[in-house]
């Protein structure tokens, strides 16, 4: 009986412990200082962070700066938008189409490219549609690709 009183007891204090943890809070520094940060990047904080709940906002933001904006990575800011748009084009998303295109173009891309994105985007989702619902092979599929493009490669040597 001492045993389960002490079992018990223990469970009791961490229960307790826990309700005692404090939940974050709109002034959460992190939340205030992506805010601050966003305001710094982009001259404003766009009412799509402001959906977020305030412990995702640094999250997200760091997200977004950490790839999207960020320069030094392996992509350039023009195929990433460009990529952005092709997938916003599929899911379809049109404040994404919106903002990918004009980013796009921010970043250099042409008319021409842009219908290129998102004809690419219209080709895989063509195939996805025949390959999946025709039930294809994968393993067929992988050899015939990986033949296809040995061969193309020789050929280009």
């Amino acid at each position: 009986m001492l045993r389960l009183i002490g079992k018990t007891g223990l469970l009791t204090l961490a229960a307790a412990a826990l309700l005692a943890v404090t939940p974050a809070r709109a002034e959460d520094a992190s939340a205030t200082a992506a805010y601050k940060d966003i305001q710094a990047t982009l001259g404003s904080v766009p009412d799509m962070f402001k959906t977020l709940p305030d412990v995702a906002v640094a999250g997200a933001w760091a997200e977004i700066k950490g790839v999207q904006l960020n320069p030094n990575t392996a992509l350039d800011g023009k195929t990433k938008e460009l990529m952005g748009l092709a997938v916003a084009a599929q899911i379809p998303c049109q404040y994404c189409i919106y903002f990918h295109t004009l980013a796009a173009k921010a970043n250099g891309a042409s008319d021409e490219e842009i219908k290129e994105a998102v004809a690419m985007a219209a080709i895989v989702r063509h195939w996805s549609t025949m390959l999946n619902g025709s039930q294809v092979d994968l393993a067929t599929f992988k050899k015939q690709t990986d033949e296809l493009l040995a061969a193309a490669k020789a050929k280009s040597q």
